[in-house]
């Protein structure tokens, strides 16, 4: 549900409280006050009013600790709408931006960019925001096809899948030094791995011996 559709907030003369979002990275900082610019005079042109400014800066795409703060700002339902300068300031991926836009869609808070003039408390807004969401979908199931077909040729060429035993290229050097009355610690210490893993290695060490007699 919208802002729109939730109570009639936009439109009808009610102050829309409008948080700010802007993001650089760290080699392209000069472009910060354009953004900002750009968004102080979309929110005067509304008739809105600023209700705070966040800034994220960095080059990595999955670090923005501001628009986090962001969020949670929206949970507590302090702003009426997101704005941002353009989509890939906000979204880190095509599904990560629809479900943040769904998450502030049930909130009942809005969103707009400015760059592909993509609002969502507009009927074509929301119709925009519906088509993403059908390409979202589509690349989440070319995600896990890609999965399953990884899975199944590693089954074919009967290669493991998932996360390597590390530990257990040690068994036969961690078996060796406990004979020689190396301590566990010891061992941890000499090959990296920690006590808990020595202490696996020789417990199937001991119960493949158990076995075999």
């Amino acid at each position: 549900m919208m802002p729109s559709e939730f109570g009639g907030v936009f439109g009808q003369g009610v102050p829309v409280r409008v948080g700010l979002y802007a993001r650089v990275s760290t080699h392209d900082q000069q472009t910060l006050p354009l953004q900002l610019a750009g968004m102080t005079e979309y929110v005067t042109r509304r008739g809105w009013s600023i209700a705070l400014q966040v800034e994220d800066i960095g080059s990595g795409a999955s670090v923005r600790p501001r628009r986090e703060e962001l969020l949670r700002v929206a949970r507590r339902r302090e702003i009426d709408l997101v704005l941002v300068w353009r989509l890939d300031r906000w979204g880190r991926s095509l599904i990560d931006l629809i479900n943040s836009l769904q998450e502030l869609a049930a909130l009942g808070v809005g969103f707009a960019s400015i760059t592909e003039a993509l609002d969502l408390t507009t009927p074509g807004g929301r119709a925009m925001a519906g088509m993403l969401a059908v390409f979202a979908e589509f690349e989440r199931e070319i995600l896990r096809d890609r999965v399953r077909a990884g899975i199944a040729q590693a089954r074919l060429l009967a290669k493991p899948h998932g996360r390597p035993a590390s530990a257990r290229r040690h068994l036969e050097e961690a078996r060796s030094l406990r004979q020689e009355g190396v301590s566990k610690r010891a061992i941890a210490k000499r090959l990296g791995i920690s006590r808990s893993s020595v202490r696996r290695l020789l417990s199937e060490t001991a119960s493949a011996a158990e076995a075999a007699t």
